[in-house]
């Protein structure tokens, strides 16, 4: 049996973490701010924690707050997610995908409409998100993770390798390693930390060059924010060639040298305890497919003639 406080305590605390505002829980559950109040009281009694620090006009989430609020947050966008296909009667098939931000906007998004035209009976849900979502629940039938696993409880099959290069905007010009000691790196921070990621400092070492620490670094939290970066001319950004292939293809950027290194793998992953349809296994090998096209190959720097001091 399970030991669960209240529902109406969860999703009082699970509106007023969304918001940063018991006023605003309250008119989005038509109760009054008192009475959110009174929940989520309800639930640190429940938990003997605090899971807010009242400030004036605003609640801020705790440390166990900020830990329990994405479970919650996640369970209810799953138990919409559902309902909401019970509720169509599940007259069209669809499929629910998660990938990352960057993925999503960088990779996904821009192929759904073949996906469309292949299977127009078929709706296409994509959910974005940095955080692995929990395939149990039924958020999304199909997840796309980046990492070297392995995923426990899952069914796991590599998508692509992915490598890494330095790009920049062609308008700052041919470039060459000299120009590292003046043009502003441009990098993001990795979700998790690990001894291979394909960061400046490692690929530093890869290149043959000493590594120190740089002024003007533009260092951002999102993936998808270098990009956008490197695509204004703001520095040289060292990006995944699978993300910006499109842009390189059109000469919105350019490899100035090399070399390039390996990054990690892209998996297609889903749970090994749901039952899923044909609907989903379209969009596998959809997917696949999609993996395997001519725009995945980005032309990689060649160290002997782009990397040639001047």
């Amino acid at each position: 049996m399970r030991r669960l406080p209240p529902l109406s305590a969860l999703r009082a605390f699970e509106a007023a973490a969304r918001h940063g505002s018991f006023k605003n829980a309250a008119n989005e559950l038509a109760v009054t701010p008192t009475a959110i109040s009174h929940q989520i009281r309800v639930l640190e009694q429940y938990t003997g924690l605090t899971l807010f620090e009242r400030q004036v006009r605003k609640v801020v989430l705790t440390d166990a707050g900020a830990e329990l609020y994405p479970v919650l947050r996640d369970g209810f966008n799953a138990f919409e997610t559902v309902l909401q296909r019970l509720a169509a009667g599940q007259a069209r098939r669809r499929v629910i995908i998660s990938a990352t931000n960057a993925f999503m906007a960088r990779w996904l998004a821009p192929r759904v409409a073949d996906f469309r035209q292949l299977y127009p009976e078929i709706d296409l849900e994509l959910f974005a998100s940095d955080q692995a979502v929990d395939l149990e629940s039924g958020v999304a039938d199909i997840a796309i993770r980046y990492g070297r696993g392995p995923y426990p409880g899952m069914v796991a099959e590599p998508l692509f390798a992915d490598s890494f290069a330095p790009v920049c905007s062609p308008r700052l010009g041919p470039l060459t390693h000299a120009d590292l000691d003046q043009a502003p790196l441009i990098d993001f921070k990795w979700a998790h930390d690990h001894p291979l990621n394909p960061t400046w400092k490692n690929w530093f070492a890869a290149a043959g060059l000493a590594w120190k620490a740089r002024h003007g670094q533009l260092l951002f939290s999102d993936e998808d924010h270098a990009i956008q970066a490197a695509l204004a001319g703001q520095g040289i950004a060292l990006l995944s060639l699978a993300l910006v292939a499109s842009d390189i293809a059109a000469g919105r950027l350019t490899l100035p040298f090399g070399p390039s290194m390996p990054g990690h793998t892209y998996h297609l992953v889903r749970s090994a305890g749901r039952l899923h349809g044909p609907h989903v296994d379209s969009a596998l090998a959809w997917l696949r497919g999609q993996a395997r096209t001519p725009a995945m190959q980005v032309a990689r720097p060649d160290d002997a003639d782009r990397c040639a001091k001047p």
